[in-house]
């Protein structure tokens, strides 16, 4: 495994003690940056890009590998029908923007985030997985006239040429099932397609990139290698993303069909835990993997908040302690002084140029056939100059600059995705099926 900096363990630290999520929901993968300087974006309009540019993206499949989007699905305050902004509530992904940023849908997240490793805890974490997924069918079926949930890789080009969203699930933390790997089915059966094992912290599956304490398994674990043998089984897509090194190796290993990243950067352009060294990203490549760029500003370059926000956290982190120890109520609190925080002493955020940097770099380092995005849109994604979906065409011009071929970009915007979900498909040995019945 690639030994990281000090720098970069306390980074780490930093954001385990400061995750953070949106203003409708706590349980988003990652945290809500708000934007301070409005970029609006009207019907492809306003973003820079030439008509030319704008007809070829809108002649392709665009797909993003990790929305974290059902977190609003509950909530009041969210209708995915209208057309919202990152300005005025944090939001990045709803119906109208995804038809003016030419996004066509992709893998809708399944996120658990991660607590203790006891049975009264597994429970409620299965409990809140299955009406999370629940909530995306909720979606698929009150907007059926626009979207459409997918279960197999063929699905993404009818449902497109349908005029509909395509709704892949995904499972971000693979914590909610326990120890019983066989509940992966039951999610399977509603629409699940791809699994990652673990997130911020170690769990029973695996070793996380980001837990302080230091890795448990030096990888997988016994559970997780079952876990692997039952994604495998069932045709999922493996992720890596969170994951520590030494856990990409073993499933590299282990599984019988290639891995993908689904929000993932390079450490080659900045050294953090989160982001995958080259030998790795070379390791993933060659067997046929995919790494999907994530827009998380704190992942993509060091970015120094201000004095007066450093010291506004840790007065709030004395005053509340660990997340992971928080009843309900106290993380409710939390999070409304977290948001007020946010508001008085904005985050410093990244830009467009260096999420183009990582994009680049991996795609010089292992080629068009092994690169792809999944910004972290509704989880933290979102950068100065691409701060909602509605800039997707940006994308798609500056790799026209740099001189990749519209095939080319095609396989980075959906078709890299879709060859790793139909070699899973290939590779299952399960008879179960997901009936498409959603009333």
């Amino acid at each position: 495994m690639t030994l990281r900096p000090l720098a970069g363990l306390l980074a780490a630290s930093s954001l385990l003690a400061l995750t953070a999520c949106n203003d409708f929901h706590q349980e988003s993968g990652s945290e809500i940056i708000p934007q301070a300087e409005a970029q609006m974006s009207t019907h492809g309009h306003g973003v820079g890009v030439s008509k030319d540019v704008l007809e070829v993206h809108n002649d392709m499949l665009v797909m993003d590998t990790h929305l974290d989007t059902p977190a609003y699905f509950h909530s009041a305050k969210y209708d995915f029908s209208k057309r919202q902004t990152f300005e005025a509530d944090g939001t990045h992904v709803d119906l109208p923007r995804m038809k003016e940023g030419g996004l066509d849908g992709g893998f809708w997240v399944i996120f658990t985030p991660q607590g203790p490793l006891d049975e009264a805890s597994y429970h409620s974490a299965r409990n809140s997985a299955l009406l999370r997924q629940m909530a995306i069918r909720e979606m698929a079926a009150k907007y059926a006239d626009e979207v459409e949930l997918a279960f197999t890789a063929d699905d993404a080009e009818r449902i497109a040429g349908e005029g509909k969203r395509v709704v892949y699930q995904s499972m971000e933390n693979s914590y909610p099932l326990g120890t019983d790997v066989s509940l992966l089915e039951t999610f399977y059966i509603g629409g699940l397609r791809m699994v990652g094992p673990v997130h911020f912290r170690n769990n029973q599956f695996a070793d996380s990139a980001t837990d302080v304490t230091g890795e448990k398994f030096d990888g997988l674990s016994p559970l997780g290698e079952e876990l692997v043998k039952k994604a495998n089984e069932l045709g999922m897509i493996l992720d890596g993303s969170h994951a520590a090194d030494t856990t990409v190796y073993d499933m590299i290993e282990l599984s019988t069909t290639p891995l993908i990243l689904s929000h993932t950067g390079v450490d080659g352009v900045y050294e953090h835990f989160r982001n995958i060294p080259d030998e790795l990203l070379l390791a993933v490549a060659e067997d046929g993997g995919v790494i999907q760029i994530n827009a998380y500003g704190s992942y993509l370059e060091a970015l120094e908040p201000s004095p007066e926000r450093t010291q506004a956290l840790e007065e709030l982190d004395a005053e509340f302690g660990d997340t992971a120890d928080m009843d309900k109520e106290t993380m409710t609190r939390y999070w409304e002084a977290r948001r007020a925080l946010n508001d008085e002493f904005p985050p410093p955020r990244s830009t467009f140029e260096k999420f183009m940097e990582h994009m680049l770099y991996a795609l010089e380092l292992v080629g068009p056939d092994h690169v792809g995005m999944g910004a972290d849109w509704d989880g933290g994604g979102g950068v100065d100059g691409m701060s909602d979906i509605t800039f997707l065409p940006k994308v798609t011009a500056a790799l026209i600059d740099a001189g990749y071929t519209k095939e080319d970009i095609q396989k980075i915007w959906s078709g890299n995705m879709l060859r790793l979900l139909r070699a899973a498909e290939e590779a299952r040995t399960s008879e179960l099926a997901s009936p498409d019945v959603l009333n």
